[in-house]
């Protein structure tokens, strides 16, 4: 079913708990916990796909990108709640999709071809003075349609990316100068499967006071306060368990003082050569971007030397995971080379409403994503030992 490279440890001596030592296996049964590429290579990945919808926005080639992008959670998921969560996040992205979709069409008017006509009401100057209602037109219609489908198509590569990558491998993989944010940031991440399983525990616990019967009176109250309580209790066990471990205590140094000095004269280097494209002053500009760049390069690399983390055998990119991140970026590279030289209709026009273009050269350069599905997930057993199990130990009463 997945990689493994380990073995699965159960029941920890002197602890009576059940520990599973990533990846493992029972049984015949193997939990897959880490992907055969790096993260690096699948978040390059999903900055390609990413780049790919932005770009390529019709919605015959977002088609193609979830379809990619679903093939590759079916290939490479992970034994992991996250994983589970890609569904959520293309229904959300769906659901926002069609909430633009009615906001634009009772919000934009006197485009082209009217559907029908929907009482209107202007409001005041202070809400901004614009029609709600009044005409529905069938270009307005099908570009706001358009547009959340690309936001669709975005998270389900970013809803891919979390199925199939290993976040403590990524939080491992940044400079140590980022190691607290990014640590936060899998910490942030980490709501999705949580939250889910909190749905599904308050959904189980419903129909058992209930006797297996749906309620629907309070139902949705029953239901999201026990939610939001069992939420705030883990950030504040999450918490408590952060400042117990003495996360972000250690006071600055020299080095991590004049890393935030370059940081903060980058950050003024690149908004200064923003304002100068603004003026309309292209060299000061280019020249102003290049001393902002070097200077945080120079501010990340004095922080994570000044930085006193260690990392414990961090996983390396083999030369795999490189021809892999070099050959998905293609695509976006490729869509740039044919928008220059073939001109195809990348975006959807829709006035006058006719179907997208399609182009199978734009859709052979899309899939250049899917070549990690073409690769396979790794062996199907850790080792040909059989299982072991440990003994647990009487814990005193």
């Amino acid at each position: 079913m997945g990689t493994a490279r380990g073995r699965c440890r159960l029941g920890a001596p002197g602890r009576g708990l059940l520990t599973i030592t990533p990846p493992c296996h029972a049984g015949g049964f193997v939990v897959r916990t880490s992907s055969r590429l790096h993260a690096v290579t699948w978040l390059l990945w999903a900055l390609a796909g990413a780049a790919t919808v932005q770009m390529a926005p019709s919605p015959v080639y977002v088609a193609v990108v979830i379809a990619i992008a679903a093939l590759v959670v079916e290939v490479h998921r992970l034994d992991t709640a996250m994983a589970r969560a890609f569904p959520l996040l293309v229904g959300l992205g769906v659901a926002f999709a069609l909430l633009r979709v009615v906001l634009t069409a009772l919000t934009t008017h006197g485009v082209g071809q009217v559907l029908f006509t929907l009482p209107e009401a202007t409001l005041p100057r202070l809400l901004g003075g614009f029609t709600v209602g009044g005409t529905v037109e069938s270009p307005v219609v099908l570009q706001a349609a358009s547009e959340g489908f690309a936001v669709v198509g975005i998270l389900a590569v970013f809803g891919a990316f979390n199925a199939v990558v290993s976040h403590h491998e990524l939080v491992q993989a940044t400079p140590r100068a980022f190691h607290e944010p990014g640590l936060i940031a899998t910490v942030g991440l980490a709501f999705v499967p949580s939250t889910m399983l909190a749905i599904q525990q308050t959904r189980e616990a419903d129909l058992a006071r209930t006797g297996g019967k749906r309620v629907g009176r309070r139902r949705l109250l029953r239901q999201l306060l026990p939610v939001l309580e069992s939420g705030m209790e883990r950030a504040v066990h999450l918490a408590e368990s952060m400042d117990s471990r003495g996360f972000a205590r250690n006071r600055g140094g020299p080095r991590e003082r004049a890393a935030g000095w370059c940081g903060l004269a980058a950050l003024l280097s690149l908004g200064a050569s923003f304002l100068a494209l603004v003026g309309r002053a292209p060299g000061t500009a280019a020249a102003l971007g290049m001393v902002g760049i070097v200077l945080l390069l120079v501010a990340i690399v004095v922080a994570s030397q000044a930085s006193r983390l260690t990392r414990y055998r961090p996983r390396a990119m083999t030369a795999t995971d490189r021809l892999v991140a070099v050959a998905v970026w293609m695509t976006p590279v490729g869509l740039v080379v044919l928008g220059r030289t073939a001109d195809p209709a990348l975006r959807w026009i829709t006035n006058p409403p006719a179907f997208p273009e399609f182009s199978p050269l734009v859709a052979g350069v899309i899939l250049l994503l899917a070549i990690p599905a073409v690769l396979t997930p790794g062996p199907t057993e850790a080792s040909p030992e059989p299982d072991r199990v440990a003994p647990r130990e009487q814990q005193p009463a």
